[in-house]
């Protein structure tokens, strides 16, 4: 089959066979809006009519669910979570196939699925990030067709505009009254916000609600409203939320981690963007939290007050909105269960929609007024594109989520990586797979010095002037190999397990079998 190349250099088919026509990626904003948005049928709900059902097994049998439909499913219960198990454990009884499961993320607890892989019951997924077993039977060719590999604001995008249809949205609603208003801030599994579910519900032709906390209507605050909700299921539990907690929540103590995290903030410092109004996305993980620490202590320093915090919030941004840091939370997903009892209590910790956060096809995305994002990488390559979707060995391990995303709205965005991982160089000629492209990211910090893209001439005379140790990105990568060597190239097949698209719907890059 004839060859295209996009933006990147990257060769793809033009069809790719279990995903159809492929439109190559052109660049982070060459891409321009050639589609209305979608709607589901309207409907009507009569005086007296009820919309509690006794089991999944009766919603199934009254929707109906058919062969080769699309169910899709949200990860604001992470590892937590019982209800994607639960709704497939149905099918599988029912005897349903082909089945396409869009789940905004995919964890270790979803690992059943595997299972209803290899019988036939799923064989599509659709995905914005996936780890544990499921990311390790894709990567070894368990699915015939490949996966869409999205990012979060794509997902809203696609499903918006038609490309992702859903046929019935299953969303775990951790608290909900009997005429199906939902909200995730009570509940014995409260989990705080539900925003990747918002256009699940806005656009599927079916939505089922699935509670283990039903109370008298109406309930109050609504997340998700009455209108859009065509059943409630109750069940014993739809997870556990400790389970949300996402890996270490904690301020790293490795002092590694802790002088990239410094040196990041000094960037952001450098940069002129610790202000009044300063904006500010930043991870989970350890190092990410360290950054926002240094942050925190410059603008505590220069009597700074933020405008707002954006993403997956944890509690120590709650923390910050709490002692007059930033004014305000905006919250797609809580990563803790501070953010959770946060969203409960705080007027100023604002709950919102994936489209809101991040998707590039509407009137203008949260993720547009970032100041600076801080963002990890499991590679990184000396043209400033990024990996976050294979490890080392080839393998599937994540995915986009919101990295794109922020590096595309961001004025600065910041990658942290240590130079190596496992005696393994991180930056490399090319990345494996390509993420997030080079055009968005203006700044690499390592424990061994900080590359800016040639692109940011006006940033490297900044954080020139502001003494930090600048290197090119080459000059980073001579010295991974000459402590660790050049690692070995990973063979590939020619079969395309995982298809991932830009934000905008293009094709950035392809993940072929290991």
């Amino acid at each position: 089959m004839r060859q295209i190349v996009n933006a990147l250099g990257r060769a793809l088919p033009e069809y790719i066979e279990g995903y159809g026509i492929v439109r190559p990626f052109n660049g982070a904003f060459a891409t321009l809006p050639a589609m209305t948005r979608q709607a589901p049928k309207v409907k009507r709900m009569q005086p007296g009519e009820c919309k509690l059902a006794d089991s999944l097994e009766m919603v199934f049998k009254r929707i109906p669910v058919t062969d080769g439909m699309t169910l899709s499913f949200h990860h604001h219960l992470r590892n937590g979570d019982h209800v994607v198990n639960m709704v497939l454990a149905v099918a599988a009884k029912l005897g349903l196939k082909n089945l396409k499961v869009a789940l905004s993320s995919v964890f270790p607890v979803h690992a059943p699925m595997v299972d209803h892989m290899q019988a036939g019951v799923v064989t599509g997924l659709d995905t914005n990030y996936m780890s544990g077993s499921v990311a390790a039977a894709i990567s070894r060719g368990v699915l015939a067709q490949p996966v869409i590999l999205r990012t979060h604001g794509g997902r809203a995008r696609a499903i918006e505009c038609g490309q992702l249809k859903i046929d019935v949205a299953f969303i775990a609603a951790p608290t909900a009254d009997d005429y199906g208003n939902l909200n995730g801030i009570s509940g014995p599994a409260a989990c705080g916000s539900l925003g990747y579910a918002y256009p699940d519900a806005e656009y599927a032709d079916w939505v089922v609600a699935v509670t283990d906390h039903l109370v008298e209507y109406p309930l109050t605050p609504v997340s998700i409203p009455q209108t859009r909700v065509d059943y409630i299921v109750t069940v014993e539990s739809i997870g556990d939320p400790q389970g949300i907690v996402s890996g270490t929540t904690q301020i790293t103590r490795d002092p590694v981690g802790l002088k990239i995290a410094e040196t990041t903030a000094k960037v952001i410092q450098a940069a002129g963007l610790i202000k009044d109004g300063f904006s500010f996305q930043t991870g989970a993980g350890g190092a990410s939290l360290a950054a926002a620490h240094y942050v925190r202590q410059m603008m505590e320093k220069a009597g700074v007050t933020g405008s707002f915090v954006l993403g997956g919030i944890t509690g120590y941004m709650v923390e910050m909105l709490a002692k007059g840091l930033f004014r305000r939370l905006i919250d797609v997903q809580g990563f803790d269960l501070a953010a959770v009892r946060s969203l409960a209590e705080n007027p100023n910790h604002m709950e919102v929609g994936a489209d809101f956060y991040a998707s590039p096809f509407n009137n203008g995305c949260a993720v547009n007024k970032l100041d600076a994002v801080v963002l990890g990488a499991t590679e990184f390559d000396i043209d400033f594109n990024v990996n976050v979707v294979t490890g080392s060995d080839g393998v599937i391990m994540g995915g986009s989520g919101g990295h794109s995303d922020a590096a595309a709205g961001a004025k600065v965005t910041i990658v942290v990586a240590n130079l190596l991982r496992g005696r393994l160089p991180v930056i490399m000629d090319k990345v494996l797979t390509a993420t997030t492209p080079g055009e968005t990211v203006d700044v690499l910090v390592t424990e061994r010095g900080v590359a800016v893209n040639p692109r940011r001439t006006d940033l490297k005379e900044k954080l020139a002037a502001a003494g930090l140790p600048l290197r090119d990105a080459i000059e980073l990568k001579a010295l991974a190999e000459k402590i660790a060597g050049v690692p070995n190239k990973i063979a590939t097949d020619e079969r395309i397990i995982a298809v991932i698209e830009y934000r905008d719907g293009t094709i950035i890059d392809v993940v072929r079998k290991v």
